[in-house]
């Protein structure tokens, strides 16, 4: 193969990658809803408790029970098991 059809063929990998990514971010958003309570671990490895404000193309956007604001990776989200 060229240049030309191995940089075509990075360019097609690399579409299809993206496109299976948003694919199981999409269907892990889907069980979710606004309102609904869920936790995550942070970065300092602290578990957030919140509410789901948002559901964004790929994050859903939480209000912590402490104020704050974050953008969520379906993946790290957890429905809020019951203290």
């Amino acid at each position: 193969m060229g240049e030309q059809d191995l940089l075509f063929l990075n360019r097609m990998v690399v579409e299809r990658l993206n496109l299976l990514a948003q694919a199981r971010s999409t269907v892990q958003l889907a069980q979710f809803a606004e309102g609904d309570r869920v936790q995550f671990t942070a970065n300092d490895r602290s578990i957030k408790h919140g509410m789901i404000m948002r559901l964004n193309k790929k994050t859903a956007s939480v209000l912590t029970d402490d104020g704050q604001n974050w953008k969520v990776s379906p993946a790290l989200l957890h429905p809020q098991t019951p203290v």
